[in-house]
């Protein structure tokens, strides 16, 4: 009995595996059309008795404005082009960091490898089997896709405001104009709303939003981008 419980675990394990390789393999290629969070925002709407629409439409990395680039590796990832996907340090700062404010708001040490494939392929929670299955996923779009590649993923499909979705849908919606045609400063202001998406918006700016606007804006000029994946 036990051996053939070990046995259907393996076969569940060998499945999981190959289908996520797979996944991955296919969203090099072929754009995520969805995302979980997406589904999760449209049914909490739902049970809320809310009727929550989903705003994005995709942009190739080509047609985006290399300041979004920049300006996101700014905000979220300045060691972006020089980690494998995980910024030890980082970490390493956050984990001391929590354990010395116990009860406080908790610091993450995300990359923004590390939070497209949470977006991309799971939940948002905090818990270890998540964390785990978000640091296998980064390991995998590191070595498959490339940072080109993260990169265009995740300026997509990120949530830039409440039922908005990607870089193109946040433009739209903000300054009334193509993902193409965003200047530094436009840049700027949306990744300074990404910590809070819903709760900020890049066209009414707070104090605090012009203030992070300004070191972001700041930053972007010595931020390289990837040529190749």
């Amino acid at each position: 009995m036990i051996k053939k419980i070990f046995f259907w675990i393996l076969k569940l394990l060998g499945a999981f595996f190959l289908l996520s390789i797979l996944t991955v393999l296919v969203y090099k290629f072929v754009n995520p059309p969805f995302t979980p969070l997406m589904l999760i925002r449209v049914v909490e709407g739902a049970l809320d008795g809310e009727l929550v629409g989903v705003s994005k439409e995709w942009k190739d990395y080509d047609d985006i404005s290399k300041n979004v680039f920049r300006a996101v590796i700014s905000s979220e990832d300045a060691k972006f082009l020089k980690h494998g996907g995980f910024d030890w340090k980082a970490i390493e700062n956050a984990k001391k960091y929590n354990e010395k404010f116990k009860g406080k708001k908790v610091r993450g040490a995300s990359t923004i490898s590390m939070q497209t494939a949470k977006n991309v392929f799971l939940w948002q929670s905090r818990n270890y089997v998540r964390k785990a299955l978000e640091a296998y996923f980064t390991v995998l779009i590191e070595y498959i896709w490339g940072k080109k590649r993260i990169l265009e993923v995740y300026v997509n499909v990120i949530e830039m405001g409440a039922g908005v979705y990607g870089i193109e849908a946040a433009s739209q919606k903000y300054f009334q104009k193509s993902a193409s045609d965003l200047t530094k400063r436009e840049a700027a202001l949306i990744a300074a709303i990404l910590p809070n998406p819903r709760y900020r918006s890049a066209a009414s700016p707070t104090p605090y939003l012009e203030k992070r606007q300004a070191f972001i804006q700041k930053r972007m000029n010595g931020i390289a981008l990837p040529k190749t994946n």
